[in-house]
């Protein structure tokens, strides 16, 4: 596929994003570039000669005011019982080891400590990691969210063990000297700095008791958050024009720091500025089914997790959500209810997955969504949705608070699936899918239409292969984002949309609505899209997804003509194209491979799955390739080295079986999968 030049990327860029977004990008580019920002986010210590430090002083012990009502130890303990609490605690007993587990992987170093020498942060590209090297700056960033604060206060509190105390306070004064304010990559970005805004103010409150929380430890960590919220106003901007979950993380840590800061002169400024772009963020990213803006459950768990936060805050309570916000997050909340596993508490890896989790308040792993929806639950639908379980601490800490504002039968119109993301499911056969079709308002995060997301027993069968890296030399360069790589249809090699950075798409493939059909006898139920993706080759890709109540699923990939076609008609005829499916890393066998059809059999212990694709009449199947991590196991041809992984958090990836055959055919042209599950 040709490359895209920098004019073109600028124009469809301007097209699709539109005037607003991408004239507020390039005033802060302006902002940036002319040295106002680095004036403004200036180091405090190198201000006019003889000035104080901040000339607000804290009143009392710190001036920093406790914001949260905090749960009975006897409730939560109940609620974690012997093994939750033992394992609690072996996590904060890490963490005081100078471990932790970033992205909710296994335990790392806890390094706090950027090398230097520090610059001004607007001197860092976070793109290519600190200091300019190929290192990926979320593997510095992450430790300086304070993720691990919430950890320790958890067991201090339930423990009252003061080696929790101790070690928030040396760890906190740790990063302090290593990083003083607006110096290091650490202060690169506003969403960073809000996050840990928002560890420090739950942290203090948790530790305020302790006999390690000094009085100058006390005034110490008031201006500590002063100089955190005078970070985030002067390069807002950056936020407005991403429109995403940097705005609302931005705009939760100026209302948080208002808030817990109440005789700070820029107390009410920051307070009221970020509860206007809470508002505006919750009421514009969330769709009127509840899809994020973002389309990846990942960043939908951040937007709903820094949703609960404001909600439990006493002034929130006082002042509560308007009408507007509380009918995006009651839908946003059944729309991720939505792709829950129930067995597992998983969901499809959908879209751009950093590995966040913002605020671990749960001894639940980071890939159950149930704490964070039994939660939300609580707080935006007036009820929980899952029994009582592990899940439910999170409740306790920000989900029980007042009377809930919403409940799960304020859904519009007359099928429930119209609030709802493309999901058919087979109760007694504990399997169900869920097809990716959307309809894009801002920027895609991958190039996924219509991608199949199976699941069996608890099993993720047909699988996404997430995120990886955002920030690393080719081929990991965000790779995964690929269409090649989702269970989906490519057509002549090329992705969906045009690539125009690890970030950026353009052209967007739109999806049309789905439509559902029924058999007369109950035996089947039937979604079905279609995207335009591949509009420049006049041709639309079209899935029929069928579920057969005995167990079976058909999925039908069908190409057909559409439009005039922005090549010559001979390129048209025949077509090539390709079927992916990345499947588990599991025992397998190819029990048929031909030009007639293509089989392979998987075996684990809670059974067998049959997957069999088959060309319809005028299509011709021209070749297969199994990968798994990367090398080829069965047929021919050039291997990428990201076939045949799967990551299920950032930073992490693990083997899995990539399996695509390539066809050829006249449109209309098509194949047809067929899943069998024998269980063991």
């Amino acid at each position: 596929m040709r490359s895209v030049s920098k004019l073109e990327i600028a124009i469809k860029a301007l097209r699709e994003l539109g005037l607003g977004q991408v004239s507020q990008y390039a005033w802060y580019k302006i902002l940036l570039r002319t040295g106002y920002i680095r004036w403004a986010t200036r180091n405090p210590a190198l201000k006019t000669a003889g000035a104080r430090r901040d000339q607000s002083r804290p009143r009392g012990l710190s001036g920093v005011r406790p914001l949260f009502r905090l749960p009975a130890r006897e409730q939560v303990m109940l609620t974690l019982g012997e093994s939750g609490l033992a394992d609690l605690l072996k996590e904060a007993d890490e963490i005081l080891s100078g471990q932790v587990r970033l992205f909710g992987g296994e335990p790392q170093p806890l390094n706090l400590s950027p090398p230097g020498p520090l610059l001004h942060w607007t001197r860092y590209d976070p793109g290519r990691g600190e200091g300019g090297d190929a290192q990926d700056i979320k593997f510095l960033w992450e430790p300086g969210r304070f993720g691990w604060a919430y950890i320790l206060g958890r067991a201090y509190y339930l423990s009252q063990d003061e080696r929790y105390a101790e070690g928030f306070w040396k760890f906190t004064e740790t990063f302090w000297e290593a990083n003083p304010p607006y110096l290091g990559p650490h202060w690169v970005s506003a969403q960073e700095v809000a996050l840990r805004l928002l560890a420090l103010v739950f942290a203090y409150q948790i530790f305020s008791p302790s006999i390690h929380t000094t009085t100058p430890r006390s005034v110490l960590i008031y201006q500590i958050i002063a100089d955190h919220a005078r970070r985030i106003p002067p390069s807002m901007t950056y936020a407005q024009a991403q429109n995403n979950n940097h705005l609302l993380s931005e705009a939760v840590g100026l209302y948080t720091a208002g808030l817990a800061l109440p005789n700070h002169p820029k107390a009410v400024r920051w307070q009221k500025m970020g509860w206007r772009w809470i508002q505006r963020g919750l009421q514009k990213q969330i769709a009127e089914d509840g899809a994020y803006i973002q389309h990846s459950t990942n960043y939908h768990r951040l937007m709903l997790q820094l949703a609960l936060w404001v909600h439990a805050l006493p002034e929130t309570q006082r002042q509560p959500f308007p009408a507007a916000t509380r009918q995006s997050l009651s839908a946003a909340t059944r729309w991720l209810l939505e792709l829950v596993d129930g067995e597992s508490g998983r969901v499809p890896n959908l879209g751009p997955n950093d590995g966040a989790y913002i605020q671990p308040l749960t001894v639940c792993p980071f890939h159950d969504f149930r704490p964070v929806l039994q939660a939300a639950g609580a707080a935006f639908l007036g009820e929980r949705p899952y029994p009582a379980g592990l899940w439910d601490e999170m409740s306790l800490w920000v989900g029980d608070v007042g009377q809930g504002i919403g409940n799960r039968g304020e859904v519009k119109g007359d099928d429930v699936r119209l609030s709802s993301p493309p999901v058919l499911r087979i109760p007694q056969q504990e399997s169900w899918a869920y097809l990716r079709a959307a309809r894009f308002t801002s920027r895609p995060g991958h190039a996924d239409q219509l991608h199949l997301d199976l699941w069996w027993r608890g099993i993720n069968l047909a699988q996404d292969a997430g995120t990886y890296l955002y920030n690393a030399p080719p081929p990991w360069d965000n790779s995964l984002s690929r269409t090649g790589v989702h269970n989906t249809l490519s057509v002549d090699g090329q992705d969906q949309m045009t690539r125009g950075g690890r970030f950026l798409w353009l052209d967007w493939a739109q999806a049309d609505g789905v439509a559902y059909e029924k058999s007369p006898d109950g035996s089947w139920e039937r979604m079905t899209a279609s995207h335009n993706g591949y509009r420049r080759l006049g041709l639309v890709h079209q899935r029929a997804v069928t579920a057969y109540q005995d167990g079976r699923w058909m999925v039908e990939d069908s190409l057909v003509r559409s439009g005039k076609p922005k090549v010559e008609s001979s390129k048209l005829k025949p077509t090539n194209f390709s079927l992916h499916w990345l499947l588990p890393d599991w025992e397998w066998e190819m029990v048929e491979r031909g030009e007639s059809s293509v089989a392979i059999y998987l075996a684990s212990s809670l059974g067998s799955v049959l997957l069999m694709m088959q060309p319809e009449e005028g299509t011709q199947l021209t070749g297969i390739q199994l990968v798994r991590a990367g090398e080829l196991l069965v047929g021919d041809g050039a291997v990428a080295p990201f076939q045949g992984w799967l990551s299920p958090t950032y930073g992490q990836k693990i083997p899995a079986l990539s399996l695509t055959i390539a066809a050829v055919g006249t449109p209309p042209c098509s194949i047809v999968s067929r899943w069998i599950f024998e269980t063991a």
